[in-house]
């Protein structure tokens, strides 16, 4: 027997949302969608008018929908804001070279402009040859360090003010569970962040500061919105989108902490929500702090490094060296280089002292010097 939608629209429902139980008829979801995710795009203060906003474009469900939804709630709405796709080709073969084809077959249908990286022009290396250096149980940690620094360079290639990713609320839950299993107590104080960005050296409270220096904010904008909903708004909506999991992703430290996740989710439907809520407001008495942040000393970047020296470039040296065992979370195994190199004062310099024999980061594509722009609310 048909069951009525919930608010009652007249018309019968054709699903039953995950997030609330709610049985929704198609249209009624994509309204409701739609409108949590404006509402945590105004509750958030995640955009200003005129800002132009970099879109992670993966090929996958999450990006996809969220540059479709951007874009309509942009007219809707009269954000004001200038959206481009932007891609990283990590080079990994059977992977990400069709999702990039997925990628271009949305920059055509939606109308917005398309903008892509590669690790082999940026760092020298792909996916595929890093793996056969490292095997595939250290692989996410060289492609994480890798992709946040080749989207931060793609950003400032295109003088975007903030970069939007497609991260979902299930992702955010799973960062929380990480965090705890590994006891990071400052990083989970500020994984749940509406806005990531650098705190160190600049108030919240403070919009005349300066910002020169200053990494490009990071936006969720789907952070709230359930895994599920979005294969389901993807499907209703008839968005094509790459459904393939990353070859070298099985292994990954998350996987534990999704089975984890899905395993409290089958008795507490709204266990994700709730773990985000509690990350949220979260209060711990004495806080870890993080090293405070500048640029490194070799390629511009932001860096919270030991020595002034950035994780990408520390890993490089280590492919480039032979030497990929690198260790991310100790600094024992980097010591004596990174006290000599902490005395450097150039690029060439830093080179003689690491050995390097290969190209390093490529530095014709611009370092992150444009401003930060502190965000804040769309006038409706």
């Amino acid at each position: 027997m048909p069951v009525p939608c919930s608010t009652h629209c007249g018309k019968n429902a054709v699903l039953k949302r995950p997030k609330t139980g709610c049985a929704l008829c198609k249209e009624c979801f994509f309204v409701a969608f739609e409108t949590e995710v404006h509402d945590t795009i105004v509750k958030g203060q995640l955009f200003r008018e005129g800002q132009h906003v970099a879109i992670g474009a993966s090929g996958g469900k999450d990006s996809t929908v969220l540059a479709y939804v951007l874009r309509t709630l942009n007219v809707r709405y009269n954000y004001g804001l200038q959206l481009t796709l932007l891609s990283i080709d990590e080079g990994i073969t059977g992977y990400r070279d069709d999702s990039l084809e997925m990628v271009k077959k949305n920059r055509d249908e939606y109308g917005l402009p398309l903008k892509i990286l590669s690790y082999k022009d940026l760092y020298g290396w792909t996916m595929d040859a890093i793996v056969q250096e490292v095997g595939r149980r250290s692989n996410c940690t060289y492609c994480g360090v890798f992709r946040r620094g080749a989207l931060e360079r793609g950003a400032a290639l295109l003088k975007a003010d903030v970069i939007a990713t497609g991260h979902n609320a299930d992702d955010m839950a799973e960062t929380v569970i990480m965090n705890i299993m590994r006891g990071d107590v400052a990083r989970l104080h500020r994984c749940c962040d509406t806005i990531t960005k650098d705190t160190s050296q600049q108030s919240s409270d403070s919009p005349s500061s300066s910002n020169d220096g200053l990494d490009i904010p990071r936006v969720k904008p789907l952070r709230y919105c359930y895994e599920k909903e979005i294969v389901l708004y993807a499907h209703y909506a008839k968005l094509p989108y790459f459904s393939t999991e990353c070859t070298f992703s099985p292994l990954a430290y998350r996987g534990h902490a999704r089975t984890y996740l899905k395993d409290l989710e089958r008795l507490r439907p709204s266990v994700i929500m709730d773990i985000i809520h509690s990350g949220e407001f979260l209060q711990v008495g004495v806080v870890q702090q993080l090293p405070s942040r500048g640029h490194c000393k070799r390629c511009g970047q932001i860096s919270s490094a030991a020595g002034g020296i950035c994780k990408a470039c520390l890993l490089l040296d280590s492919l480039n060296q032979g030497k990929p065992k690198v260790s991310l979370e100790s600094d024992s195994a980097n010591l004596d280089d990174t006290q000599e190199i902490s005395g450097a004062t150039n690029p060439e310099e830093i080179k003689t002292l690491t050995g390097s024999k290969s190209t390093p980061i490529n530095n014709e594509l611009p370092t992150n010097k444009i401003g930060r722009v502190k965000p804040h609310g769309i006038d409706w």
